[in-house]
């Protein structure tokens, strides 16, 4: 059951917190500062991920090389360097790549 919906596009969630964060994407504002920089953000949660770029601290680490990574998303691309997979196909030929940015350079 998701009882809260939103006016603006009809989404629902299942609580009034989700609802509130959500209703953020419908409007210009950013009230989530970083004090550091002054670059803002509509949702707390970004600027929290934001935030590990001023330090040196690497939180993320690879469980098969031991590399670490300030942002998960970059463990999560690094794994595939681990893999054959590789998801990212080109739509002109039959080139596929690990990552997104290299299919995008191609």
């Amino acid at each position: 059951e998701r009882p809260y919906q939103c006016s603006q596009c009809g989404k629902s969630f299942k609580q009034r917190a989700n609802l509130v964060a959500h209703q953020s994407t419908h409007t210009s504002e950013r009230p989530h500062q970083c004090s550091q920089c002054g670059k803002s953000f509509k949702q707390r949660a970004n600027l929290v991920a934001h935030q590990s770029t001023h330090t040196s601290e690497r939180p993320h680490q690879c469980s098969q090389c031991g590399k670490s990574f300030k942002l998960k998303s970059g463990l999560v691309a690094h794994q595939y360097t681990h893999t054959s997979e590789r998801p990212h196909q080109c739509s002109q030929c039959e080139k596929s790549f690990k990552l997104k940015s290299k299919l995008v350079a191609h």
